[in-house]
């Protein structure tokens, strides 16, 4: 049976269906975080079934931190988008298709959806090509949340989202994309009742912790970092642990991780393939560069061509402000400054080198870095069509 023609109730097994597959990406532009009409148009004029979509980046305007419901109002407006299509209910939706909402559209940064569906392959394989997989941890208890208890969790569901896409091993997975929760008055208050200790009573810190503890997660799934380095006294502590594939956010919608992790292998037709590299810095456009080449992507004075232009599916990278105020020797303030948080400095900073350099500016770029790339920098992931 074919994914694009299955009914609701076969969606719920997907993931029992064998053989080849394509994965299929779409960028979409939105004119609110509630905005789904960009998605409708994608199902009604069948480049994508409804059933064949599992999962969804989205880029928001909102400020990225803890009061960001920005997140939430466009989880919700998408889960009930699908709900519709489907002909089932919001929650059955989210039991399925993780749907990793990141606020903070500084700058240049353009509020977009980045959808991801997988339907039967309609050709052989024929070398590797792009791969999704999916997966979700337990709902974590609030003083579990930024600990190695939730960085465990995390790895083994990356490890499932891994064995899900088929993906032949860590070196052929090149972002992991992970959402997690973070400490809200709310669950401080269930925690102190039950006389639980919380990593930290600060709302904003905990996204840091949560960040760190599910990019820790994802590096000892991929081998990056051995577990034994991994500990509660480590995460948001040791800057030398950090993945160089790995992307998490933090939102207060959830209380689990959502994982999407994307690779190459061959077991997956389609004509896109995915290769990433770490920027040292927030302006290491060498390094992004350097995965244009891998992809034979051709750049034309600093800048993707216009042919190549249309190769590109998606740009995906993290962004952090170095803790030492510095870039390349001279002083940033991005840490001094009251009025806008340094993320969202950050955010604006590395959406602006990418933009100059992509030449356009739908990029998820995700801010907050905590063991995700050297201090400062972070993994930049391109998806793009077969040269």
């Amino acid at each position: 049976m074919s994914i694009a023609s299955i009914r609701t109730e076969d969606w719920l097994r997907e993931d029992e269906m064998a053989g080849n597959r394509e994965c299929l990406t779409f960028r979409v532009p939105m004119a609110h975080p509630g905005d789904i009409s960009g998605i409708d148009a994608l199902i009604a004029d069948g480049r994508a079934k409804a059933a064949e979509i599992v999962a969804i980046f989205g880029k928001t305007e909102g400020n990225g931190c803890v009061n960001d419901f920005t997140r939430g109002y466009a989880a919700d407006a998408l889960k009930s988008c699908l709900a519709r299509h489907l002909g089932t209910d919001a929650a059955t939706v989210a039991k399925r298709v993780p749907l990793v909402m990141s606020g903070g559209t500084e700058g240049a940064i353009s509020p977009h959806f980045l959808v991801l569906a997988a339907r039967a392959g309609r050709k052989k394989p024929r070398g590797k090509a792009l791969a999704v997989g999916t997966g979700f941890t337990r709902a974590f208890l609030p003083e579990e949340i930024g600990r190695a208890a939730m960085a465990e969790e995390t790895a083994r569901a990356v490890r499932r989202a891994i064995a899900d896409a088929d993906i032949a091993g860590p070196g052929d997975v090149h972002f992991v994309q992970i959402k997690c929760p973070l400490l809200t008055g709310e669950r401080l208050s269930e925690a102190h009742a039950r006389g639980a200790e919380v990593v930290t009573e600060e709302t904003y810190t905990s996204m840091g912790y949560s960040r760190g503890a599910a990019a820790l997660g994802a590096a000892m799934a991929l081998g990056e970092v051995a577990r034994r380095k991994v500990g509660d006294a480590s995460i948001c502590a040791d800057w030398n642990l950090w993945s160089g594939c790995a992307s998490a956010s933090a939102g207060i919608e959830l209380a689990r991780c959502e994982i999407i992790v994307l690779g190459n292998s061959a077991a997956w037709s389609g004509d896109s393939v995915i290769a990433h590299g770490v920027m040292a810095d927030a302006i290491d456009a060498p390094a992004v560069h350097g995965v244009l080449r891998r992809l034979g992507v051709p750049a034309e004075r600093g800048q993707v061509s216009r042919r190549g232009r249309a190769r590109i599916r998606a740009v995906l990278a993290k962004a952090d402000p170095s803790r030492n105020g510095r870039i390349r020797g001279a002083r940033h303030v991005m840490l001094d400054d009251s009025d806008i948080n340094a993320t969202r400095h950050a955010r604006a900073l590395v959406g602006g080198v990418l933009a100059g350099i992509f030449g356009f500016t739908d990029l998820y770029v995700s801010g907050g870095a905590e063991h995700q790339g050297p201090d400062g920098g972070g993994p930049v992931a391109i998806i793009a069509a077969k040269a």
